[in-house]
Protein backbone atom coordinates (compact mmCIF):
# COMPACT_ATOMS: atom_id res chain seq x y z
CA UNK A 1 0.00 0.00 0.00
CA UNK A 2 2.38 2.17 1.09
CA UNK A 3 4.84 1.78 -1.98
CA UNK A 4 1.88 2.05 -4.36
CA UNK A 5 1.25 5.11 -2.35
CA UNK A 6 4.28 7.06 -3.14
CA UNK A 7 4.14 5.70 -6.90
CA UNK A 8 1.29 7.94 -7.30
CA UNK A 9 2.27 10.88 -5.64
CA UNK A 10 5.13 10.32 -7.19
CA UNK A 11 3.59 10.53 -10.62
CA UNK A 12 1.68 14.62 -9.83
CA UNK A 13 2.98 17.63 -10.96
CA UNK A 14 0.89 20.30 -9.73
CA UNK A 15 1.53 24.03 -10.75
CA UNK A 16 0.18 27.92 -11.37
CA UNK A 17 0.43 29.89 -14.58
CA UNK A 18 1.30 33.15 -13.48
CA UNK A 19 1.74 36.58 -15.86
CA UNK A 20 0.33 40.04 -16.10
CA UNK A 21 -2.72 39.91 -18.18
CA UNK A 22 -2.60 39.63 -22.02
CA UNK A 23 0.59 37.66 -22.29
CA UNK A 24 -1.06 34.60 -23.31
CA UNK A 25 -1.25 32.74 -19.83
CA UNK A 26 -5.45 31.17 -20.51
CA UNK A 27 -4.36 30.36 -24.16
CA UNK A 28 -1.40 28.67 -22.99
CA UNK A 29 -3.38 26.42 -20.50
CA UNK A 30 -5.43 25.72 -23.36
CA UNK A 31 -2.94 24.06 -25.30
CA UNK A 32 -1.53 22.12 -22.52
CA UNK A 33 -5.26 20.91 -21.95
CA UNK A 34 -5.02 20.52 -26.12
CA UNK A 35 -2.09 18.21 -25.85
CA UNK A 36 -3.15 16.45 -22.69
CA UNK A 37 -5.89 15.13 -25.00
CA UNK A 38 -9.13 16.71 -22.16
CA UNK A 39 -10.17 19.01 -24.83
CA UNK A 40 -10.70 18.75 -28.53
CA UNK A 41 -10.74 22.06 -30.23
CA UNK A 42 -9.24 25.42 -27.77
CA UNK A 43 -11.45 28.50 -27.84
CA UNK A 44 -9.03 31.46 -27.51
CA UNK A 45 -9.74 33.92 -24.73
CA UNK A 46 -10.88 36.70 -26.87
CA UNK A 47 -13.62 34.32 -28.91
CA UNK A 48 -16.46 36.52 -28.40
CA UNK A 49 -16.69 36.40 -31.84
CA UNK A 50 -16.65 32.65 -32.88
CA UNK A 51 -18.40 31.47 -29.93
CA UNK A 52 -15.83 29.71 -28.72
CA UNK A 53 -14.30 30.25 -24.91
CA UNK A 54 -11.19 29.54 -23.33
CA UNK A 55 -12.20 26.38 -21.32
CA UNK A 56 -10.52 27.67 -18.19
CA UNK A 57 -12.89 30.76 -18.55
CA UNK A 58 -16.11 29.54 -17.03
CA UNK A 59 -17.75 32.14 -15.37
CA UNK A 60 -20.08 34.27 -18.22
CA UNK A 61 -18.28 37.80 -16.92
CA UNK A 62 -15.34 36.02 -17.93
CA UNK A 63 -16.40 34.94 -21.49
CA UNK A 64 -18.09 38.60 -22.15
CA UNK A 65 -14.64 40.45 -21.10
CA UNK A 66 -12.02 37.91 -22.54
CA UNK A 67 -10.20 37.85 -18.86
CA UNK A 68 -9.88 35.70 -16.11
CA UNK A 69 -11.27 36.67 -12.71
CA UNK A 70 -10.99 33.59 -10.77
CA UNK A 71 -8.48 30.60 -10.37
CA UNK A 72 -9.77 27.84 -12.11
CA UNK A 73 -8.69 24.31 -11.83
CA UNK A 74 -7.93 21.25 -14.03
CA UNK A 75 -6.68 17.64 -14.17
CA UNK A 76 -5.42 15.67 -16.86
CA UNK A 77 -3.25 13.11 -17.74
CA UNK A 78 0.08 13.13 -20.29
CA UNK A 79 1.78 9.77 -20.71
CA UNK A 80 2.92 8.49 -17.15
CA UNK A 81 2.02 11.82 -15.42
CA UNK A 82 -1.52 13.29 -13.51
CA UNK A 83 -0.92 16.91 -14.14
CA UNK A 84 -3.09 19.82 -11.88
CA UNK A 85 -2.75 23.34 -13.55
CA UNK A 86 -4.45 25.70 -11.54
CA UNK A 87 -5.03 28.66 -14.26
CA UNK A 88 -5.27 32.39 -11.93
CA UNK A 89 -6.57 35.48 -12.93
CA UNK A 90 -3.96 38.17 -14.21
CA UNK A 91 -5.50 41.04 -13.28
CA UNK A 92 -4.04 42.77 -10.34
CA UNK A 93 -7.25 43.05 -8.73
CA UNK A 94 -7.74 39.77 -8.10
CA UNK A 95 -4.48 39.10 -6.83
CA UNK A 96 -5.88 38.04 -3.38
CA UNK A 97 -6.98 34.85 -5.49
CA UNK A 98 -3.86 34.33 -7.32
CA UNK A 99 -1.51 34.82 -3.99
CA UNK A 100 -3.30 31.82 -2.01
CA UNK A 101 -3.81 29.60 -5.12
CA UNK A 102 -0.13 29.72 -5.08
CA UNK A 103 -0.08 27.98 -1.83
CA UNK A 104 -1.49 24.78 -3.26
CA UNK A 105 1.17 24.45 -5.84
CA UNK A 106 4.61 22.57 -6.04
CA UNK A 107 5.90 25.03 -8.86
CA UNK A 108 4.90 27.75 -11.53
CA UNK A 109 4.93 28.62 -14.88
CA UNK A 110 5.70 32.53 -15.43
CA UNK A 111 4.45 33.65 -19.00
CA UNK A 112 6.09 36.46 -20.52
CA UNK A 113 5.22 38.53 -23.56
CA UNK A 114 8.44 38.62 -25.53
CA UNK A 115 7.37 42.76 -26.68
CA UNK A 116 6.68 43.70 -22.96
CA UNK A 117 8.98 41.76 -21.03
CA UNK A 118 8.96 41.98 -17.35
CA UNK A 119 5.18 43.94 -16.26
CA UNK A 120 4.24 44.88 -13.32
CA UNK A 121 1.74 41.93 -12.00
CA UNK A 122 4.53 39.54 -13.17
CA UNK A 123 7.16 41.12 -10.85
CA UNK A 124 4.48 40.70 -7.74
CA UNK A 125 3.64 37.27 -8.24
CA UNK A 126 7.28 36.48 -9.32
CA UNK A 127 7.94 37.68 -5.26
CA UNK A 128 5.12 35.24 -3.90
CA UNK A 129 6.83 32.69 -5.77
CA UNK A 130 10.68 33.79 -4.33
CA UNK A 131 8.80 34.25 -1.03
CA UNK A 132 7.91 30.28 -1.17
CA UNK A 133 10.67 29.16 -2.66
CA UNK A 134 8.76 27.82 -5.21
CA UNK A 135 10.68 26.31 -8.36
CA UNK A 136 9.71 28.52 -11.56
CA UNK A 137 9.68 27.81 -15.56
CA UNK A 138 9.40 30.86 -17.42
CA UNK A 139 7.98 30.44 -21.28
CA UNK A 140 8.51 33.50 -23.21
CA UNK A 141 5.28 34.07 -25.42
CA UNK A 142 4.27 35.31 -28.83
CA UNK A 143 7.43 34.63 -30.69
CA UNK A 144 5.46 34.78 -33.84
CA UNK A 145 5.10 38.39 -33.07
CA UNK A 146 8.07 40.93 -33.47
CA UNK A 147 9.31 41.42 -30.27
CA UNK A 148 12.56 42.27 -28.32
CA UNK A 149 15.85 40.53 -28.36
CA UNK A 150 16.29 37.31 -26.73
CA UNK A 151 19.62 38.54 -24.64
CA UNK A 152 17.97 41.92 -23.72
CA UNK A 153 15.02 39.43 -22.46
CA UNK A 154 17.25 37.27 -20.38
CA UNK A 155 19.19 40.36 -18.76
CA UNK A 156 15.95 41.94 -18.02
CA UNK A 157 14.66 38.59 -15.78
CA UNK A 158 17.84 38.31 -14.35
CA UNK A 159 18.62 42.12 -13.23
CA UNK A 160 14.51 42.85 -12.07
CA UNK A 161 13.32 39.23 -10.52
CA UNK A 162 17.06 38.84 -9.02
CA UNK A 163 17.01 35.00 -10.60
CA UNK A 164 19.62 32.87 -12.58
CA UNK A 165 18.57 32.16 -16.05
CA UNK A 166 19.23 28.75 -18.35
CA UNK A 167 17.88 28.72 -21.73
CA UNK A 168 16.42 25.44 -22.36
CA UNK A 169 16.09 26.38 -26.07
CA UNK A 170 16.93 29.70 -28.55
CA UNK A 171 14.99 31.55 -31.34
CA UNK A 172 15.98 31.09 -34.87
CA UNK A 173 14.24 34.79 -35.76
CA UNK A 174 10.74 36.29 -34.69
CA UNK A 175 8.20 37.65 -35.75
CA UNK A 176 7.77 37.15 -39.89
CA UNK A 177 10.60 36.13 -40.14
CA UNK A 178 10.61 33.38 -37.34
CA UNK A 179 11.76 29.58 -38.44
CA UNK A 180 11.52 28.02 -35.34
CA UNK A 181 13.72 26.91 -32.00
CA UNK A 182 17.22 25.67 -31.42
CA UNK A 183 16.29 22.77 -28.63
CA UNK A 184 19.33 22.80 -26.21
CA UNK A 185 18.47 20.20 -24.10
CA UNK A 186 16.92 17.75 -26.53
CA UNK A 187 19.44 18.63 -29.09
CA UNK A 188 17.47 19.26 -31.93
CA UNK A 189 16.01 21.75 -33.96
CA UNK A 190 12.23 22.33 -34.04
CA UNK A 191 10.61 23.73 -37.08
CA UNK A 192 7.57 26.16 -36.80
CA UNK A 193 5.00 25.81 -39.30
CA UNK A 194 6.25 22.75 -40.96
CA UNK A 195 4.61 19.11 -41.05
CA UNK A 196 5.37 17.07 -38.02
CA UNK A 197 7.46 14.71 -40.13
CA UNK A 198 9.54 17.52 -40.80
CA UNK A 199 9.20 19.17 -37.62
CA UNK A 200 12.44 18.20 -35.52
CA UNK A 201 16.09 18.23 -37.27
CA UNK A 202 18.42 16.13 -35.11
CA UNK A 203 21.62 18.29 -33.91
CA UNK A 204 24.98 15.74 -33.47
CA UNK A 205 27.47 16.56 -30.57
CA UNK A 206 28.64 19.89 -31.70
CA UNK A 207 25.28 21.13 -31.93
CA UNK A 208 25.27 21.40 -35.79
CA UNK A 209 22.74 19.81 -38.15
CA UNK A 210 23.92 16.48 -39.60
CA UNK A 211 24.47 16.79 -43.05
CA UNK A 212 22.56 19.28 -45.60
CA UNK A 213 19.34 21.39 -44.77
CA UNK A 214 17.80 24.37 -46.37
CA UNK A 215 17.70 26.17 -42.91
CA UNK A 216 21.73 26.57 -42.87
CA UNK A 217 21.42 28.61 -45.51
CA UNK A 218 19.56 31.38 -43.13
CA UNK A 219 21.44 34.07 -41.71
CA UNK A 220 19.20 33.98 -38.87
CA UNK A 221 20.62 30.25 -38.48
CA UNK A 222 23.56 31.32 -38.06
CA UNK A 223 22.69 34.00 -35.25
CA UNK A 224 21.17 31.49 -33.42
CA UNK A 225 23.97 29.26 -33.14
CA UNK A 226 26.82 32.62 -32.43
CA UNK A 227 24.14 32.96 -29.35
CA UNK A 228 23.66 29.50 -28.07
CA UNK A 229 27.58 28.89 -28.43
CA UNK A 230 28.37 32.66 -26.20
CA UNK A 231 25.18 31.04 -24.02
CA UNK A 232 27.52 28.02 -23.34
CA UNK A 233 30.45 29.57 -22.90
CA UNK A 234 29.13 32.21 -21.08
CA UNK A 235 25.82 31.87 -19.45
CA UNK A 236 24.76 29.69 -16.43
CA UNK A 237 25.00 26.06 -15.90
CA UNK A 238 22.25 24.20 -15.61
CA UNK A 239 20.99 23.32 -11.99
CA UNK A 240 18.50 21.18 -10.37
CA UNK A 241 19.38 22.07 -7.10
CA UNK A 242 18.52 25.66 -7.83
CA UNK A 243 15.60 25.33 -9.86
CA UNK A 244 13.78 23.17 -6.68
CA UNK A 245 15.31 26.34 -4.37
CA UNK A 246 13.78 29.00 -7.27
CA UNK A 247 16.72 30.48 -7.08
CA UNK A 248 17.29 29.61 -11.19
CA UNK A 249 14.37 29.24 -13.72
CA UNK A 250 14.98 27.48 -17.22
CA UNK A 251 13.43 29.48 -20.20
CA UNK A 252 11.33 27.85 -23.13
CA UNK A 253 10.53 30.11 -26.31
CA UNK A 254 7.20 29.52 -28.59
CA UNK A 255 3.87 31.00 -29.34
CA UNK A 256 0.91 29.09 -27.32
CA UNK A 257 -1.48 30.88 -30.20
CA UNK A 258 0.42 28.94 -33.00
CA UNK A 259 0.64 25.98 -30.74
CA UNK A 260 4.37 26.26 -31.12
CA UNK A 261 7.17 24.78 -28.72
CA UNK A 262 4.03 23.67 -26.17
CA UNK A 263 4.72 20.15 -26.74
CA UNK A 264 8.72 20.30 -26.05
CA UNK A 265 7.95 22.71 -23.03
CA UNK A 266 5.22 20.37 -21.34
CA UNK A 267 7.48 17.44 -22.04
CA UNK A 268 10.82 18.86 -20.44
CA UNK A 269 8.60 20.66 -17.42
CA UNK A 270 7.43 17.13 -16.36
CA UNK A 271 11.07 16.10 -16.82
CA UNK A 272 12.25 18.46 -13.86
CA UNK A 273 9.29 20.07 -12.12
CA UNK A 274 9.11 18.85 -8.64
CA UNK A 275 6.42 16.21 -7.62
CA UNK A 276 4.49 17.14 -4.63
CA UNK A 277 6.57 18.57 -1.68
CA UNK A 278 6.61 18.14 2.50
CA UNK A 279 4.18 20.96 3.87
CA UNK A 280 4.46 22.70 7.24
CA UNK A 281 1.83 21.75 10.10
CA UNK A 282 1.07 22.45 13.65
CA UNK A 283 1.78 19.43 14.24
CA UNK A 284 5.55 19.71 12.26
CA UNK A 285 6.22 18.77 8.36
CA UNK A 286 4.07 16.24 6.91
CA UNK A 287 5.12 14.10 3.96
CA UNK A 288 2.99 13.44 1.04
CA UNK A 289 3.69 10.08 0.74
CA UNK A 290 2.46 9.57 5.04
CA UNK A 291 -0.50 7.47 5.23
CA UNK A 292 -2.85 9.49 6.45
CA UNK A 293 -5.26 11.95 4.18
CA UNK A 294 -4.88 15.62 4.62
CA UNK A 295 -5.91 18.88 3.16
CA UNK A 296 -6.60 22.28 3.33
CA UNK A 297 -8.97 24.76 1.25
CA UNK A 298 -7.57 27.62 -0.75
CA UNK A 299 -10.64 28.31 -2.75
CA UNK A 300 -14.49 28.21 -2.00
CA UNK A 301 -16.71 29.14 -5.49
CA UNK A 302 -20.42 29.73 -5.07
CA UNK A 303 -22.59 28.55 -8.72
CA UNK A 304 -20.13 26.82 -10.74
CA UNK A 305 -23.08 25.36 -12.14
CA UNK A 306 -25.89 28.06 -12.07
CA UNK A 307 -28.71 25.27 -12.49
CA UNK A 308 -28.10 24.19 -9.22
CA UNK A 309 -26.58 27.24 -7.02
CA UNK A 310 -23.96 24.84 -5.28
CA UNK A 311 -20.93 26.39 -3.52
CA UNK A 312 -17.82 24.10 -4.03
CA UNK A 313 -14.83 24.23 -1.76
CA UNK A 314 -11.02 23.57 -3.52
CA UNK A 315 -8.92 21.18 -1.45
CA UNK A 316 -5.04 20.35 -2.01
CA UNK A 317 -4.80 16.74 -0.85
CA UNK A 318 -1.54 17.48 0.91
CA UNK A 319 -1.37 13.86 2.20
CA UNK A 320 -2.27 10.47 2.27
CA UNK A 321 -4.58 9.24 -0.49
CA UNK A 322 -8.44 10.28 -0.28
CA UNK A 323 -11.38 8.18 -0.88
CA UNK A 324 -14.96 9.19 -0.98
CA UNK A 325 -16.95 8.64 2.09
CA UNK A 326 -14.00 8.72 4.29
CA UNK A 327 -14.29 10.59 7.84
CA UNK A 328 -12.66 13.42 8.25
CA UNK A 329 -11.73 16.47 11.36
CA UNK A 330 -12.03 20.14 10.37
CA UNK A 331 -9.02 21.50 12.57
CA UNK A 332 -10.90 25.13 13.08
CA UNK A 333 -13.94 23.28 14.95
CA UNK A 334 -12.80 19.98 16.13
CA UNK A 335 -16.13 18.32 14.53
CA UNK A 336 -16.07 15.24 12.54
CA UNK A 337 -17.90 14.76 8.94
CA UNK A 338 -17.95 12.73 6.08
CA UNK A 339 -16.38 13.58 2.52
CA UNK A 340 -19.59 12.25 0.69
CA UNK A 341 -19.90 14.67 -2.32
CA UNK A 342 -16.34 15.09 -3.84
CA UNK A 343 -15.31 15.92 -7.71
CA UNK A 344 -13.00 17.07 -10.07
CA UNK A 345 -12.36 19.37 -12.83
CA UNK A 346 -11.71 20.65 -15.80
CA UNK A 347 -12.93 24.16 -15.75
CA UNK A 348 -16.80 24.14 -15.36
CA UNK A 349 -16.98 20.40 -16.55
CA UNK A 350 -16.66 17.91 -13.72
CA UNK A 351 -16.98 14.49 -12.57
CA UNK A 352 -17.23 12.69 -9.18
CA UNK A 353 -14.26 11.73 -7.88
CA UNK A 354 -14.04 8.43 -5.54
CA UNK A 355 -10.22 8.74 -5.08
CA UNK A 356 -7.54 11.09 -5.29
CA UNK A 357 -3.75 11.34 -3.87
CA UNK A 358 -1.69 13.82 -2.60
CA UNK A 359 -0.96 16.22 -4.93
CA UNK A 360 -4.18 16.64 -6.39
CA UNK A 361 -7.17 18.99 -5.84
CA UNK A 362 -10.08 17.91 -5.41
CA UNK A 363 -13.72 20.27 -4.96
CA UNK A 364 -15.85 19.15 -2.15
CA UNK A 365 -19.89 20.66 -1.99
CA UNK A 366 -20.05 22.72 0.82
CA UNK A 367 -22.96 23.96 2.83
CA UNK A 368 -21.55 26.22 4.67
CA UNK A 369 -18.94 24.44 6.31
CA UNK A 370 -15.94 25.62 5.08
CA UNK A 371 -13.53 29.04 5.08
CA UNK A 372 -10.76 29.29 3.10
CA UNK A 373 -7.82 28.49 4.90
CA UNK A 374 -9.63 25.35 6.98
CA UNK A 375 -7.79 22.30 7.20
CA UNK A 376 -9.03 18.82 7.44
CA UNK A 377 -7.70 15.10 8.42
CA UNK A 378 -8.32 11.95 7.97
CA UNK A 379 -9.95 10.32 11.19
CA UNK A 380 -9.92 12.33 14.39
CA UNK A 381 -6.44 14.19 13.63
CA UNK A 382 -6.06 17.19 14.05
CA UNK A 383 -3.76 19.34 11.30
CA UNK A 384 -3.57 23.28 10.89
CA UNK A 385 -1.60 24.03 7.74
CA UNK A 386 0.09 27.33 7.28
CA UNK A 387 -2.31 30.22 7.33
CA UNK A 388 -3.04 31.44 3.97
CA UNK A 389 -2.42 35.34 3.05
CA UNK A 390 -4.83 37.86 3.57
CA UNK A 391 -5.64 41.24 1.83
CA UNK A 392 -6.44 44.44 3.24
CA UNK A 393 -8.99 46.02 1.29
CA UNK A 394 -8.13 49.51 -0.24
CA UNK A 395 -11.32 50.42 -1.63
CA UNK A 396 -15.10 50.88 -0.44
CA UNK A 397 -18.54 51.22 -1.02
CA UNK A 398 -21.86 51.15 1.12
CA UNK A 399 -23.92 48.30 -0.83
CA UNK A 400 -27.92 48.11 -0.48
CA UNK A 401 -30.97 46.03 -2.42
CA UNK A 402 -32.73 47.93 -5.25
CA UNK A 403 -36.05 45.94 -4.52
CA UNK A 404 -36.21 45.69 -1.05
CA UNK A 405 -38.92 42.85 -1.88
CA UNK A 406 -35.29 40.81 -2.51
CA UNK A 407 -33.87 41.02 0.57
CA UNK A 408 -33.17 37.39 0.85
CA UNK A 409 -31.44 36.73 -2.70
CA UNK A 410 -29.33 39.72 -1.67
CA UNK A 411 -28.30 38.55 2.00
CA UNK A 412 -27.89 34.82 0.34
CA UNK A 413 -25.68 36.37 -2.56
CA UNK A 414 -23.70 38.67 -0.24
CA UNK A 415 -23.05 35.83 2.19
CA UNK A 416 -21.89 33.42 -0.64
CA UNK A 417 -19.55 35.74 -2.71
CA UNK A 418 -18.44 36.92 0.41
CA UNK A 419 -17.29 33.42 1.57
CA UNK A 420 -14.87 32.99 -1.63
CA UNK A 421 -12.77 35.67 -0.45
CA UNK A 422 -13.07 38.51 -3.53
CA UNK A 423 -14.26 41.02 -1.22
CA UNK A 424 -14.69 41.67 1.94
CA UNK A 425 -17.69 42.40 4.11
CA UNK A 426 -17.98 44.87 7.35
CA UNK A 427 -21.32 46.24 9.01
CA UNK A 428 -21.66 49.48 10.79
CA UNK A 429 -22.19 49.31 14.64
CA UNK A 430 -25.50 50.70 15.10
CA UNK A 431 -27.53 50.33 11.54
CA UNK A 432 -25.53 47.42 10.60
CA UNK A 433 -25.60 48.80 6.79
CA UNK A 434 -23.36 46.80 4.80
CA UNK A 435 -19.90 47.62 3.18
CA UNK A 436 -17.96 45.80 0.64
CA UNK A 437 -13.86 46.14 0.82
CA UNK A 438 -11.82 45.04 -2.16
CA UNK A 439 -8.25 45.65 -3.35
CA UNK A 440 -9.57 46.38 -6.80
CA UNK A 441 -12.68 48.57 -8.74
CA UNK A 442 -12.64 45.47 -10.53
CA UNK A 443 -13.68 43.19 -7.66
CA UNK A 444 -17.01 45.05 -7.35
CA UNK A 445 -18.48 45.36 -11.03
CA UNK A 446 -17.63 41.35 -10.85
CA UNK A 447 -19.75 41.03 -8.07
CA UNK A 448 -22.57 43.41 -8.85
CA UNK A 449 -22.75 40.99 -12.13
CA UNK A 450 -22.77 37.99 -10.38
CA UNK A 451 -25.69 39.46 -7.96
CA UNK A 452 -27.74 40.30 -10.87
CA UNK A 453 -27.04 36.88 -13.25
CA UNK A 454 -26.46 34.60 -10.70
CA UNK A 455 -28.84 35.67 -7.59
CA UNK A 456 -31.21 38.33 -9.67
CA UNK A 457 -30.79 40.87 -7.33
CA UNK A 458 -29.92 44.30 -8.33
CA UNK A 459 -27.89 46.61 -6.18
CA UNK A 460 -27.02 50.02 -5.79
CA UNK A 461 -23.81 51.13 -4.55
CA UNK A 462 -22.48 54.29 -3.21
CA UNK A 463 -18.53 54.44 -3.34
CA UNK A 464 -16.50 55.33 0.08
CA UNK A 465 -13.36 56.04 -1.52
CA UNK A 466 -10.14 54.38 -0.79
CA UNK A 467 -9.81 53.83 3.08
CA UNK A 468 -6.59 52.53 5.33
CA UNK A 469 -8.60 49.61 6.99
CA UNK A 470 -6.66 48.45 10.64
CA UNK A 471 -8.64 45.12 12.85
CA UNK A 472 -8.77 46.21 16.60
CA UNK A 473 -6.68 43.28 18.91
CA UNK A 474 -8.96 44.21 22.14
CA UNK A 475 -13.05 43.64 20.98
CA UNK A 476 -13.84 45.40 24.18
CA UNK A 477 -13.57 48.72 22.17
CA UNK A 478 -15.37 52.07 22.72
CA UNK A 479 -17.56 53.17 20.37
CA UNK A 480 -17.41 56.44 20.72
CA UNK A 481 -14.00 56.67 18.78
CA UNK A 482 -15.96 56.16 15.78
CA UNK A 483 -15.97 59.28 13.30
CA UNK A 484 -16.06 60.33 9.86
CA UNK A 485 -12.40 60.30 9.51
CA UNK A 486 -12.15 56.99 11.49
CA UNK A 487 -15.01 54.75 10.96
CA UNK A 488 -15.56 51.72 13.16
CA UNK A 489 -16.90 49.03 11.87
CA UNK A 490 -17.30 44.76 12.00
CA UNK A 491 -16.29 41.99 9.98
CA UNK A 492 -18.04 39.27 9.07
CA UNK A 493 -16.59 37.15 12.19
CA UNK A 494 -17.90 40.41 13.94
CA UNK A 495 -14.47 42.11 14.96
CA UNK A 496 -14.09 45.17 15.62
CA UNK A 497 -11.94 47.04 12.24
CA UNK A 498 -11.14 50.88 11.76
CA UNK A 499 -11.67 52.75 8.04
CA UNK A 500 -9.22 55.80 8.24
CA UNK A 501 -9.15 58.48 5.81
CA UNK A 502 -5.79 58.17 4.90
CA UNK A 503 -2.55 57.80 6.39
CA UNK A 504 -2.92 61.03 8.56
CA UNK A 505 -5.51 60.25 10.32
CA UNK A 506 -4.21 56.69 10.99
CA UNK A 507 -1.53 58.72 12.76
CA UNK A 508 -3.56 60.92 14.63
CA UNK A 509 -5.86 58.28 15.97
CA UNK A 510 -2.65 56.23 16.79
CA UNK A 511 -1.03 59.36 18.63
CA UNK A 512 -4.43 60.32 20.20
CA UNK A 513 -5.18 56.20 21.36
CA UNK A 514 -1.64 54.68 22.26
CA UNK A 515 -3.62 51.72 24.79
CA UNK A 516 -5.49 50.50 21.51
CA UNK A 517 -3.65 48.10 19.56
CA UNK A 518 -4.12 47.80 15.80
CA UNK A 519 -3.18 45.35 13.24
CA UNK A 520 -2.98 44.56 9.19
CA UNK A 521 -3.49 41.08 8.34
CA UNK A 522 -0.97 41.56 5.44
CA UNK A 523 1.78 41.95 8.29
CA UNK A 524 3.06 38.43 8.90
CA UNK A 525 3.26 37.19 12.70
Amino acid sequence: MANHLAQEVDSRRTFAIISHPDAGKTTLTEKLLLFGGAIRDAGTVKGKKTGKYATSDWMEIEKQRGISVTSSVMQFQYEDFRINILDTPGHQDFSEDTYRTLMAVDSAVMIIDSAKGIEEQTLKLFKVCRMRGIPIFTFINKLDRQGRQPLELLAEIEEVLDIETYPMNWPIGMGKEFYGIYDRHNKRIEQFRTDDDSRFIPLDDNGEIIGDHPIKQNALYDQALEEVLLLDEAGNEFSIEKLNKGTMTPVFFGSALTTFGIQTFLETYLEFAPPPQPRMSSNGEIEPSSEGFSGFVFKIQANMNPAHRDRIAFVRICSGEFERGMSVTLARTGKQFKLSQSTQFLADDRSTVNKAVSGDIIGLYDTGTYQIGDSIAEGKSIIQYEKLPEFTPELFVKVTAKNVMKQKSFHKGIHQLVQEGAVQLFKTYRMEDYILGAVGQLQFEVFVHRMKNEYHSDVVMEPMGSKIARWVEDDQIDESLSSQRSLLVKDRFDNPVFLFENEFALRWFTDKNPSIQLKDPMEID
